[in-house]
């Protein structure tokens, strides 16, 4: 299952968000990162897709060009106000299951969104820190990009109860030293017989 959902529109910042795509599968392996386009198999049901990956991902990314907010179809009405629209959907479904999600702005001029011009479902999306990939520095923002990304799933992971430093519970026994056995060696004819195994301690009678 892939950790990162990338959302996105497909008539915004097309070649950014390909860089934003290429950057991160570099960085953390192409099978961690959904692309609608890429992770979709031909004659899969795409819409069950979509909304198990957005309801599962640890993390989903709104990639943000100067076209997301106000985009618009045939009819002249906006994409955002349509009940059914895929990008609204997507990031209702992964604020409802509780996943993180990160604005991330394409651009050096786009704005975040402001919470008061977005559906009610997803107005908390205008309220969320954001991060973003200038044009202008390209290379050094999708490498902050990648490190913040990176920081984020780490911060997921669950620490390993079983490892060295773990913390037992309460009233848990602690290990402490093996015990040690003390054995009597009689002593005849000059001689010594015995066997001693590891940390054993020999007292001669």
């Amino acid at each position: 299952m892939p950790r990162v959902f990338l959302s996105f529109r497909k008539a915004d910042s097309r070649w950014m968000r390909d860089r934003v795509y290429r950057e991160l599968s570099g960085r953390l392996g192409a099978n961690e990162i959904f692309k609608s386009g890429r992770s979709i198999p031909p004659g899969a049901d795409f819409a069950e897709i979509l909304r198990r990956q957005a309801a599962e991902c640890e993390l989903m990314c709104v990639l943000i060009g100067p076209g997301w907010l106000d985009a618009r179809g045939e009819d002249g009405a906006r994409l955002l106000d349509r009940a059914h629209d895929w990008v609204r959907l997507e990031i209702a479904t992964a604020l409802r299951a509780g996943n993180r999600v990160v604005p991330v702005l394409l651009g050096d001029a786009t704005m975040l969104p402001d919470a008061s011009a977005l559906p009610a479902e997803i107005a908390e999306l205008g309220r969320l820190q954001f991060l973003r990939v200038p044009e202008s520095h390209l290379p050094d923002g999708l490498a902050r990009l990648s490190d913040a990304v990176t920081d984020l799933l780490s911060d997921a992971e669950p620490a390993d109860a079983s490892g060295p430093g773990a913390e037992q519970p309460p009233g848990a026994p602690t290990a402490g030293p093996a015990p040690s056995v003390t054995m009597t060696a009689h002593v005849t004819g000059g001689g010594s017989s015995y066997m001693a195994a590891r940390d054993q301690t020999i007292r001669l009678a």
